[in-house]
């Protein structure tokens, strides 16, 4: 172990006893479930299946739900295998609780102090620890090697200023990255920082590129397409602060119903108050004459994609966020439109761009008219909705060969772990 590492050991195993306080701080303030707080010290709150155990881990919202096409993967080629996802915020836990399959068991990812990854590793035992995107957590992987545990991180992504960082250590590096038995980067430029840092990488797998289309309530569908009252519907999808008044802005005399999805429902409060609009989380419908709709709730966003003609992805306009992925639109052949900030999924929306199924709008003047340049024009629409559809439908044939590059790592079906 390199000195860097040692010292990272020997501090948390010292702030250790502190993480009680603070999580419970985090609690009052609504950053942690405090009904699970215990599973955040590694002290589980389900009892471990039977069998071999396969360990997913996604930190956030968008990483863990990108899970969900391994998760859908695994199951469909090793039935035997018990799967255990955690991740480490309250809304992607509210929104895996209504997303994985049944029998998946969801625990909150324990803090990275030696003692909470002993008593998390101790009840969980999992035979392969898959860890997606960039979550590289030394006390955690360390003593999950030791046990014995295979190890891939996968959809590996690192920036350049993480990856400056590392440079700094790069032993250190080394070392963690060394850990893993597979890691398939997220795109090239991850491949090219990841290998300088002394990784062994594979192919390239985007699971984000990957997946099925969202979930719906095939009754709400209808009933929202009544109240819809025949105009086009528009959603803007995963806005933050300033998009919502620019794409109504936008929006405005086009005869269409608007749809503001913020990618933080709580903002849903203050959206519908300058907008004045009806809040979906609070019971309110779209009224006949109403030009906006605040659909401010979790886990509907496969209802809002299907309801809608047009999308708007958000994070996109302000500059610094980088926007959000067109995917989950694309795979039901909804034309998407986005801001000109599209670094966090540009090889994507490049390809799209060829292939017509998406426009990038410069700013609200110029998102305007491609609005109304649509809107009028059904066949258009149409034809990028189809592009869409094909697109999406391709990106799914990298994860049948990731999975083929997990199966090495997995127990034989024959190896049943006790209980």
């Amino acid at each position: 172990m390199t000195l860097p590492l040692s010292l990272y050991g020997l501090a948390t195993r010292l702030a250790e006893p502190l993480a009680p306080g603070l999580l419970r701080r985090r609690a009052a303030a609504g950053r942690e479930d405090p009904d699970r707080l215990g599973e955040r010290l590694g002290r589980a709150s389900r009892p471990r299946p039977a069998g071999p155990l396969v360990w997913l881990h996604g930190v956030s919202v968008g990483e863990s739900l990108s899970l969900l096409a391994l998760v859908e993967g695994l199951r469909a080629r090793r039935p035997d295998l018990a799967l255990l996802v955690t991740s480490g915020t309250r809304t992607s836990a509210e929104l895996l609780a209504r997303r994985l399959p049944e029998g998946v068991v969801h625990q909150y990812v324990p803090v990275d102090g030696p003692r909470a990854a002993q008593r998390f590793l101790d009840h969980w035992r999992p035979d392969l620890g898959v860890f997606a995107e960039s979550e590289l957590w030394p006390n955690l992987l360390q003593s999950a090697r030791r046990r014995g545990t295979r190890l891939a991180l996968v959809s590996a992504r690192i920036t350049e200023g993480t990856a400056r960082t590392w440079r700094r250590a790069p032993a250190s590096a080394r070392g963690l990255l060394g850990l893993f038995d597979l890691i398939l980067p997220q795109d090239r430029a991850s491949a090219a920082r990841l290998a300088e840092l002394g990784a062994a990488c594979g192919r390239e797998l985007n699971l984000k590129r990957a997946g099925s289309p969202l979930p719906f309530d095939p009754a709400e569908l209808e009933r929202l397409r009544g109240l819809a009252g025949g105009r086009p519907v528009i959603l803007a999808a995963s806005t933050h602060p300033g998009e919502e008044a620019l794409v109504a802005g936008a929006a405005e005399g086009l005869g269409a119903l608007l749809i503001l999805a913020p990618r933080h429902p709580e903002r849903g409060g203050e959206i519908a108050a300058a907008l004045r609009a009806p809040r979906r989380a609070h019971g309110q419908s779209p009224g006949p004459h109403d030009p906006i709709w605040i659909a401010d709730t979790l886990g509907e966003m496969g209802l809002f994609f299907r309801l809608a003609d047009l999308v708007v992805m958000g994070g996109s306009f302000p500059s610094g966020i980088g926007g959000h992925n067109p995917l989950e639109p694309a795979r039901l052949g909804v034309p998407v439109l986005t801001g000109p900030d599209i670094a966090n999924s540009a090889d994507v929306y490049g390809e799209m761009l060829d292939e017509a199924c998406a426009l990038i709008a410069r700013d609200g003047a110029d998102l305007r008219r491609k609005l109304a340049g649509l809107l009028g024009q059904p066949a258009l629409r149409r034809r990028m909705g189809e592009a869409a559809l094909g697109y999406a439908a391709r990106q799914g044939e990298s994860l049948s060969a990731a999975l083929d590059d997990l199966a090495p790592l997995l127990p034989p079906p024959s190896e049943m772990s006790a209980a």
